[in-house]
């Protein structure tokens, strides 16, 4: 069990390729892996496909790696908080798939459940239909979406134990659970990283099994994208 515990993000993102599709939860900014994305935009890795509910801020989240145009594709429910993304998709240098939100969340869990396909009536009519089968089911057309699995899978928890049991705290569990499941090789990094049996488990949320490796990151900064607040 001590070998799925690394020192650093540094090591725990070893054997990563150019041209790796790579799974990342994270719900906007909150609970996104910030040291493994530091990690990868310091091993110049390159050709990247990355799945995520975002595409980070420019400055922080995967906004660093599209600075250093490390990524090539990306699939993504929501990219407005970002010039670069902007830019490059604009430009025709960064190719781009849309989806819906929680297809995208179905898409992944289902490609961690090692299902390859399954049928959703969202974007029944839209561009997000074009080239994809359509059945009729009850009455009511669906289409056909992919499940998503990974080379990599990069989470942030809240706690973990040494086997690699996490838990993730509120927004963080938007994402980062069925991204766990959808990596040949899942990293996780925690805010505390505990001995196994100190974490109750019935509070668990994404069994160890799941996880090769597991290392304790560094202070986070937990970005706001957007701050809102009232006149005084």
């Amino acid at each position: 069990m001590s070998r799925k515990v690394y020192q650093d993000a540094k090591s725990a993102i070893e054997g990563i390729k150019d041209g790796m599709t790579l799974v990342l939860g994270g719900f906007g900014l909150c609970g996104i892996p910030e040291n493994c994305i530091t990690a990868l935009k310091e091993s110049a890795v390159k050709n990247l496909t990355c799945v995520s509910n975002n595409a980070g801020v420019d400055d922080f989240g995967l906004g660093l790696l599209l600075q250093t145009r490390q990524i090539k594709k990306m699939i993504s429910s929501y990219v407005g908080e970002n010039a670069t993304f902007e830019k490059q998709f604009m430009s025709g240098e960064l190719e781009v798939e849309l989806v819906p939100q929680g297809t995208l969340a179905e898409r992944i869990r289902a490609g961690g459940a090692g299902i390859p396909g399954f049928y959703t009536p969202t974007g029944v009519g839209t561009l997000v239909a074009e080239g994809k089968e359509v059945r009729n089911f009850n009455g009511r057309d669906c289409i056909l979406e992919k499940g998503i699995f990974g080379d990599f899978a990069f989470v942030k928890a809240w706690k973990g134990d040494k086997f690699g049991n996490l838990i993730f705290r509120k927004t963080a569990r938007n994402f980062n659970p069925m991204a766990a499941t959808a990596g040949k090789i899942t990293v996780a990094e925690v805010e505390e990283l505990v001995e196994i049996g100190e974490l109750d488990p019935d509070q668990i949320h994404t069994p160890g099994v799941y996880v090769q490796r597991i290392f304790q990151g560094k202070i986070y900064q937990k970005r706001i994208e957007q701050r809102t607040v009232r006149k005084g």
